[in-house]
C-alpha cells in the first residue's frame, strides 16, 4: 500500500506559483507510532485580513475531508470533522497545522491541505500540492484501557477464587484439628490402660521339710 502511494505522490506535478495560486508545502511522509499526527501546511499568502478555509483531504482523488477550519484571525477558529475523525488545529505565521488522533492502521493514505480565500474577491486556493503519506503503524506496545465493564468479570473471578481458598483453608485447619484430638485421645487412654492395677498372679509357695510333731506330754512325764 505505501508503495502505490509513494507512485501517486510521484505523478503529481511539482508545485508551480502562479498569481491567483497560493503554493502550499507539506511534509512528503510522517510515520505514526502512537496513533496520533501533527501534519503543518506552510503557504506563501497573507490570510491576516481575509476571511479563509482551511482544509485537510484524504486520498489520491482527495475525496474524504477529515477536518476543515472557517473564518479569519478576527475570532477564535474551531477546528471540527464531520467525516468521524478527531482532529485539532492551530494557525501560525503562514503555517496551519492539522492535529489528527486515535488513527487507525486503515487510515493510512496520503492526505492533502488546501487553503481557500473566500472574502474578499477574487477567490484564490492553492495548486495542489504533492501531499503527504501519513504511515499509520500497529500499536502493540499499548493495549487498549480496560475498561469498567470489562474488569467486572475479572474482579468476580478474584473474589470467587478468594473465597474458595478461605473455605478450603478452614476445612483443612478443621480436619487438623480434629486429627490432633483424636491422636490426643489416643495417648492419654493408652496410658490410662498402663496405670491401671492388674490381678497379681499365683506366688509360688515355699515348702519346708518335714518335721514330725513334738510330744511335748512326753517329756512331762
Amino acid at each position: 500500500m505505501i508503495l502505490r502511494l509513494l507512485l501517486a505522490l510521484n505523478l503529481f506535478p511539482s508545485i508551480q506559483g502562479s498569481e491567483n495560486k497560493i503554493l502550499v508545502k507539506q511534509s512528503p511522509m510522517l510515520v505514526v507510532n502512537n496513533n496520533a499526527v501533527n501534519l503543518s501546511c506552510k503557504y506563501t499568502y497573507n490570510l491576516f485580513s481575509k476571511e479563509f478555509r482551511a482544509s485537510l483531504y484524504k486520498g489520491a482523488d482527495s475525496a474524504v475531508e477529515v477536518c476543515v477550519v472557517n473564518g479569519n484571525y478576527s475570532h477564535q477558529l474551531q477546528f471540527q470533522s464531520k467525516t468521524g475523525f478527531n482532529c485539532d488545529g492551530k494557525l501560525g505565521n503562514e503555517t496551519v497545522t492539522f492535529y489528527l488522533w486515535n488513527l487507525f492502521v486503515n487510515q493510512t493514505d496520503i492526505y492533502f491541505c488546501k487553503i481557500e480565500v473566500m472574502y474578499p474577491p477574487p477567490y484564490i486556493d492553492n495548486e495542489k500540492s504533492n501531499g503527504t503519506i501519513i504511515h499509520v503503524k500497529e500499536n502493540r506496545l499499548c493495549p487498549a484501557h480496560q475498561t469498567p465493564e470489562s474488569s467486572k468479570p475479572f474482579w468476580a473471578l478474584v473474589v470467587v477464587d478468594g473465597i474458595l481458598a478461605l473455605y478450603s483453608l478452614l476445612v483443612t485447619v478443621a480436619l487438623f484439628t480434629c486429627w490432633m484430638k483424636n491422636k490426643r485421645n489416643r495417648i492419654l487412654q493408652s496410658d490410662y490402660m498402663n496405670m491401671t492395677p492388674r490381678r497379681p498372679g499365683p506366688t509360688r509357695r515355699h515348702y519346708h521339710p518335714y518335721a514330725p510333731a513334738r510330744d511335748f506330754a512326753a517329756y512331762r512325764s
